[in-house]
């Protein structure tokens, strides 16, 4: 095990720690309990992020954050601080704009922990082979900007998102863009101007559906609405309002469709 110096030299403040725990033999004995706990913690903030229970994830962070401030780690402490405050006002957009910042202190913390003990330190990042990902596009098509803005910020880390306002927009990218791979593109129903009916009869004249895998974001979950969708050959229906878990799931399924091809 290195001294409390190795700590302190990476932002640890164990001088307000051991205001606590009274010692190093405490404090380090201590630790023990927050490596056990912190990867189900984990687990458990991303899981309740991504279903939009914010009352849960309140409740996730605020341990996160006592947690860290019982031994020293300011910085992560002040996340899940700020977090817990924003997730209790039901805000999730800061929350998705700042979780990757949250886990990235959580995991730089796990790996000064680890290294402070003498233990293996493993990359706990998911990296994405952007070779493998970043080539592929979605394409959203939704006149709401709460909409357009909450599927971007979801699936901007692994895809190129392409945004379309109406259905006129969404038919200018298909058309000029075949230098972007579209994998999948999830198409809102009502909109001005060129609606997502509309969208779809161009598909079905251009006979695009075997090219590029077509979902619908909807709030009409109605059986006629349902009947003519599917009567088109999309593969799912969103219905509004969704969480990340539900879009994700769609997702996934349109892009297996495409896969397949």
């Amino acid at each position: 095990m290195k001294n409390a110096e190795f700590l302190k030299s990476n932002g640890v403040d164990v001088d307000k720690a051991l205001e606590l725990f009274g010692d190093m033999d405490m404090y380090n004995d201590t630790l023990n309990d927050f490596l056990s706990e912190i990867g189900n913690r984990l687990e458990r903030i991303k899981k309740f992020k991504e279903v939009s229970d914010m009352a849960n994830y309140a409740i996730e962070v605020h341990a996160l954050k006592s947690d860290s401030k019982y031994f020293g780690f300011t910085k992560l402490a002040e996340l899940a601080f700020n977090h817990e405050m924003e997730s209790k006002k039901n805000n999730m957009f800061y929350v998705m704009d700042h979780y990757d910042e949250l886990l990235s202190e959580a995991n730089r913390i796990l790996s000064v922990v680890k290294s402070y003990r003498g233990e293996e330190v493993t990359d706990n990042t998911q990296n994405v082979s952007t070779n493998e990902v970043k080539d592929k596009t979605i394409l959203v098509v939704d006149d709401s900007n709460v909409t357009r803005n909450f599927v971007q910020k979801i699936f901007s880390s692994e895809y190129n998102v392409l945004i379309a306002h109406d259905g006129h927009d969404a038919i200018n990218y298909i058309s000029n863009n075949s230098n972007h791979k579209i994998v999948a593109v999830l198409l809102d129903l009502n909109m001005p101007g060129m609606n997502g009916f509309e969208v779809l009869d161009y598909f079905k004249t251009n006979n695009l559906f075997s090219l590029i895998p077509v979902s619908i974001i909807t709030s009409d979950n109605s059986k006629e609405t349902r009947d003519k969708v599917f009567s088109y050959g999309v593969i799912d229906i969103l219905v509004k309002p969704f969480n990340e878990r539900d879009v994700k799931q769609v997702l996934d399924k349109t892009i297996y469709f495409n896969d397949q091809l």
